[in-house]
């Protein structure tokens, strides 16, 4: 069953039903919005965030995700060359975007991430994507993987590109917000690294032989501080869409916007929405990284407890403006905890009631590992839970 137990030396624990804070509202034409709040995990918008949708290039995302986590493990060095296949290059060269490469060339993997993120390159997904794992079928199945591991629940990818696959590639916001969130904080470095590049440079043009440089299409790159991703997408099935980025005084914002039904109204409603984010909500410092703030109690482990700590620095998000009152806080967990439990496995959240009625979780992690219990330890909470003692 679900136990809880009160942060007496924080605030006094009380539940609430969850809603939504009386921010003023955000209306779009955009089929589907969803705007989120990291620092707090408040969602701040949510229209139709769980409808499912084709994602059009913002599948691009998980191209990039799967060859980030094989990079992150050492499987995939940035340097591996790989080599544009006649058969891939017939097929992509001319369909929609394209990093403009040739037929045999050798690319790495880092100019291929780069071709994929920041160009779009149909080409250079579905290179990269046979790169790694041999056909972008196999590729597709990886995405898959990735995408069950993350929690992106609605989720299913059968390319590499976001190309219509008569609906079966389909994703949901929230899914893609959930991809977001992971690069950025799985992967900071490569995230840092390949999003956020306003141009890059690659292949000739026929004739002069000039070099093509093209820009990146993140509408609120340059436009919104802070700014630096991720990935638009647009195809006549799915619209103009976009799954974006921004951070501020140390708060970070992720936007997803879909069914658009032009390239400038993306441009007009990317940089409203992340703008409204910023302008309409205020976040406030709650648990500072690491902060111990609780416990849990654990069955059949060489401890009773579990200490429960913040893994990240943790705010609460208001609506601007809001004065008085304070936050009140709860710790939830299924439980008790059955050991073994690692430290730093997710075993509980940290339930934040605003003064408005607004519902925000957190989670929380265990700071130390627990064992299980030896023979006469599980002999010794036999007889104590026997006589009332546990």
């Amino acid at each position: 069953m679900n136990r809880t137990r009160t942060l007496a030396a924080l605030f006094l624990a009380t539940a609430a039903s969850a809603a939504f804070a009386a921010a003023p509202p955000f209306d779009t034409p955009a089929r589907v919005a969803y705007l989120v709040d990291l620092s707090s995990g408040a969602e701040l918008l949510a229209k139709d965030a769980d409808k499912p949708m084709p994602p059009a290039s913002m599948a691009k995302m998980m191209t990039s995700e799967v060859a980030f986590e094989l990079i992150k493990s050492g499987q995939l060095p940035l340097s591996k060359m790989c080599t544009v296949r006649p058969e891939t290059w017939k097929q992509w060269h001319s369909a929609g975007s394209t990093m403009f490469l040739s037929v045999n060339e050798q690319v790495s993997v880092e100019n291929l991430l780069h071709g994929v993120v920041t160009l779009s390159g149909n080409d250079a997904s579905v290179v990269l994507a046979e790169c790694i794992a041999g056909t972008e079928q196999a590729f597709a199945n990886q995405m898959n993987a990735l995408a069950k591991r993350l929690g992106m629940k609605n989720s299913r990818f059968c390319n590499a590109t976001g190309w219509p696959d008569e609906g079966c590639t389909s994703t949901t916001a929230r899914d893609l917000a959930i991809l977001a969130r992971a690069s950025i904080e799985r992967h900071p470095k490569l995230y840092k690294q390949f999003y956020g590049q306003p141009k890059f440079t690659w292949g000739k043009t026929l004739g002069s032989g000039s070099d093509i440089t093209q820009a990146n299409r993140n509408p609120i790159l340059g436009v919104v501080p802070g700014a630096d991703g991720l990935k638009t997408g647009h195809t006549e099935e799915a619209g103009y869409g976009f799954t974006g980025s921004a951070e501020q005084n140390g708060r970070r914002l992720v936007m997803v916007l879909a069914g658009l039904d032009s390239f400038n109204g993306r441009i007009s409603e990317s940089n409203r929405l992340m703008s409204w984010g910023f302008g309409a909500w205020q976040s406030r410092p709650l648990v500072a990284a690491n902060t111990p703030v609780g416990s849990a109690k654990v069955q059949l482990g060489d401890a009773a407890e579990v200490p429960l700590v913040a893994p990240r620095a943790i705010a609460v998000t208001y609506p601007a403006g809001t004065v008085g009152g304070e936050p009140k806080l709860r710790i939830a967990y299924n439980g008790p905890l059955k050991a073994p439990i690692a430290k730093g496995a997710e075993v509980a959240q940290l339930i934040v009631t605003t003064p408005d009625g607004t519902v925000q979780r957190m989670p929380l992690v265990a700071a130390e590992a627990v064992d299980e219990a030896g023979f006469f330890g599980r002999l010794w909470l036999g007889l104590k839970q026997l006589v009332g003692l546990a």
